[in-house]
């Protein structure tokens, strides 16, 4: 097995080492082309390890999957490791006791000077002990746009959210669908977010989702974004699409000319053979804030009664942010990796926008990390109400979600 020299010193820290084989059942919610092909390099990496990387792919996103694996560990049958997003998914199942404490792997390999941005293992410590290993930086932040589709309809690529919304007639001319959105409430209230932002701005976003400030939530800077989310409503009537990947294809089939979509839909874009700039645009806040959200996904490894697969989960770990596999993975997920000492010269100019946004440090924490998972639930249900009930106004829907943020945790 090939070992580095810190994880060779691992190895001595457990009591077990993994030099046999060892099979690994991990389960993620990656299931899309570019998901798919990005979760591979993983699997190739373990696998090149000379143990086993059996893979439990969910589909249906994470809102189908997280009960799944949540019910495999209180269960009593875990997989070894499991895919969330950065932030309080995981909350309960630490308290229970459920999850393998990674400190001593995040030690001797330095994760505390290599995760940039800190918050990302900031998300991962409870009570001063690290329980998973992130393994990227995703932002909401973007919104991506056909050139194809501009070019039917016969004006310039948009460079603002303003400058989108006015053209939306010229794109219904040319029977283009301006907006594409999937069916699925996260996909909505995602979007809402990204709004909320380039809008409202980054202060009234911060008081909303970090200090819980209702009366922000119910006043003027949230009923421009309620307005425009509205607005947005009608842009996308026509195309009938359930998955986020979905809505992507629209964009790069250009029958669609923009999505509102967190940077994983550029593996999408990859696996289509589309290049950024020629074939698609990009615009990080909507083109109205030069802002990146920190979110992500990381690795939770559940408690067994093995020593040989305790001591493989956490030499797993260390793997998934090591530099080689950090390149290779975020390449094509289309997510930044979150160590800032590998080499990345060779990404595409949207990756390069995310690189220089994060370098300036123009971030924003993801909402998910702010808000408890029963409210991001109640938002995501109220903003697909929302969505799919043409006669609720933006005025009806500000005034629950407003009362959300009151009683939000």
């Amino acid at each position: 097995m090939k070992l580095t020299t810190k994880l060779m010193a691992l190895t001595a820290i457990v009591s077990a080492s993994s030099a046999s084989a060892v099979e690994l059942e991990v389960m993620h919610w990656w299931t899309s082309g570019g998901e798919a092909a990005a979760v591979a390099k993983f699997a190739e990496a373990w696998d090149a390890t000379g143990n086993t990387w059996v893979d439990g792919a969910i589909a249906g996103g994470g809102d189908t999957a997280r009960p799944i694996m949540v019910s495999r560990i209180i269960g009593g049958d875990p997989p070894a490791a499991f895919q969330f997003n950065h932030g309080r998914q995981a909350e309960e199942l630490i308290e229970a006791g459920l999850l393998l404490d990674l400190t001593d792997v995040a030690e001797a390999e330095g994760w505390a000077d290599i995760v940039n941005p800190s918050n990302l293992l900031d998300a991962c410590t409870v009570d001063g002990r690290i329980y998973c290993a992130p393994v990227n930086i995703h932002s909401w932040q973007w919104m991506w746009l056909s050139n194809g589709a501009y070019e039917k309809a016969g004006v310039p690529v948009p460079t603002s959210w303003t400058e989108f919304a006015a053209s939306a007639d010229a794109l219904v001319a040319a029977g283009i669908t301006p907006l594409a959105m999937g069916g699925q409430s996260w996909q909505q209230n995602g979007a809402f977010g990204v709004m909320s932002v380039a809008l409202a701005g980054t202060d009234a976003w911060l008081a909303v989702n970090r200090d819980k400030n209702a009366e922000v939530a119910g006043g003027p800077e949230y009923a421009r974004v309620f307005e425009a989310f509205g607005a947005a409503r009608e842009l996308s009537a026509g195309l009938n699409v359930q998955d986020w990947n979905q809505a992507t294809a629209a964009v790069i089939n250009d029958t669609a000319g923009a999505q509102i979509m967190g940077d994983w839909a550029q593996g999408e874009f990859a696996v289509a053979g589309e290049v950024a700039g020629e074939d698609y645009s990009c615009l990080p806040g909507l083109g109205e804030v030069a802002v990146l959200s920190t979110g992500g996904d990381a690795f939770y490894f559940p408690v067994v009664d093995d020593a040989e697969i305790t001591a493989a989960q956490k030499e797993l770990a260390a793997l998934l942010l090591s530099p080689p596999v950090q390149v290779s993975f975020n390449s094509a997920k289309g997510s930044l990796p979150i160590r800032g000492d590998v080499d990345l010269t060779t990404v595409n100019e949207c990756t390069q926008k995310g690189l220089d946004l994060l370098a300036a440090g123009n971030l924003l924490p993801d909402g998910a990390a702010l808000l408890s998972p029963d409210t991001v639930t109640q938002l995501n249900d109220l903003m697909t109400e929302f969505w799919n009930t043409p006669s609720m106004t933006p005025a009806e829907v500000q005034e629950q979600y407003a009362a959300i943020i009151a009683d939000a945790d």
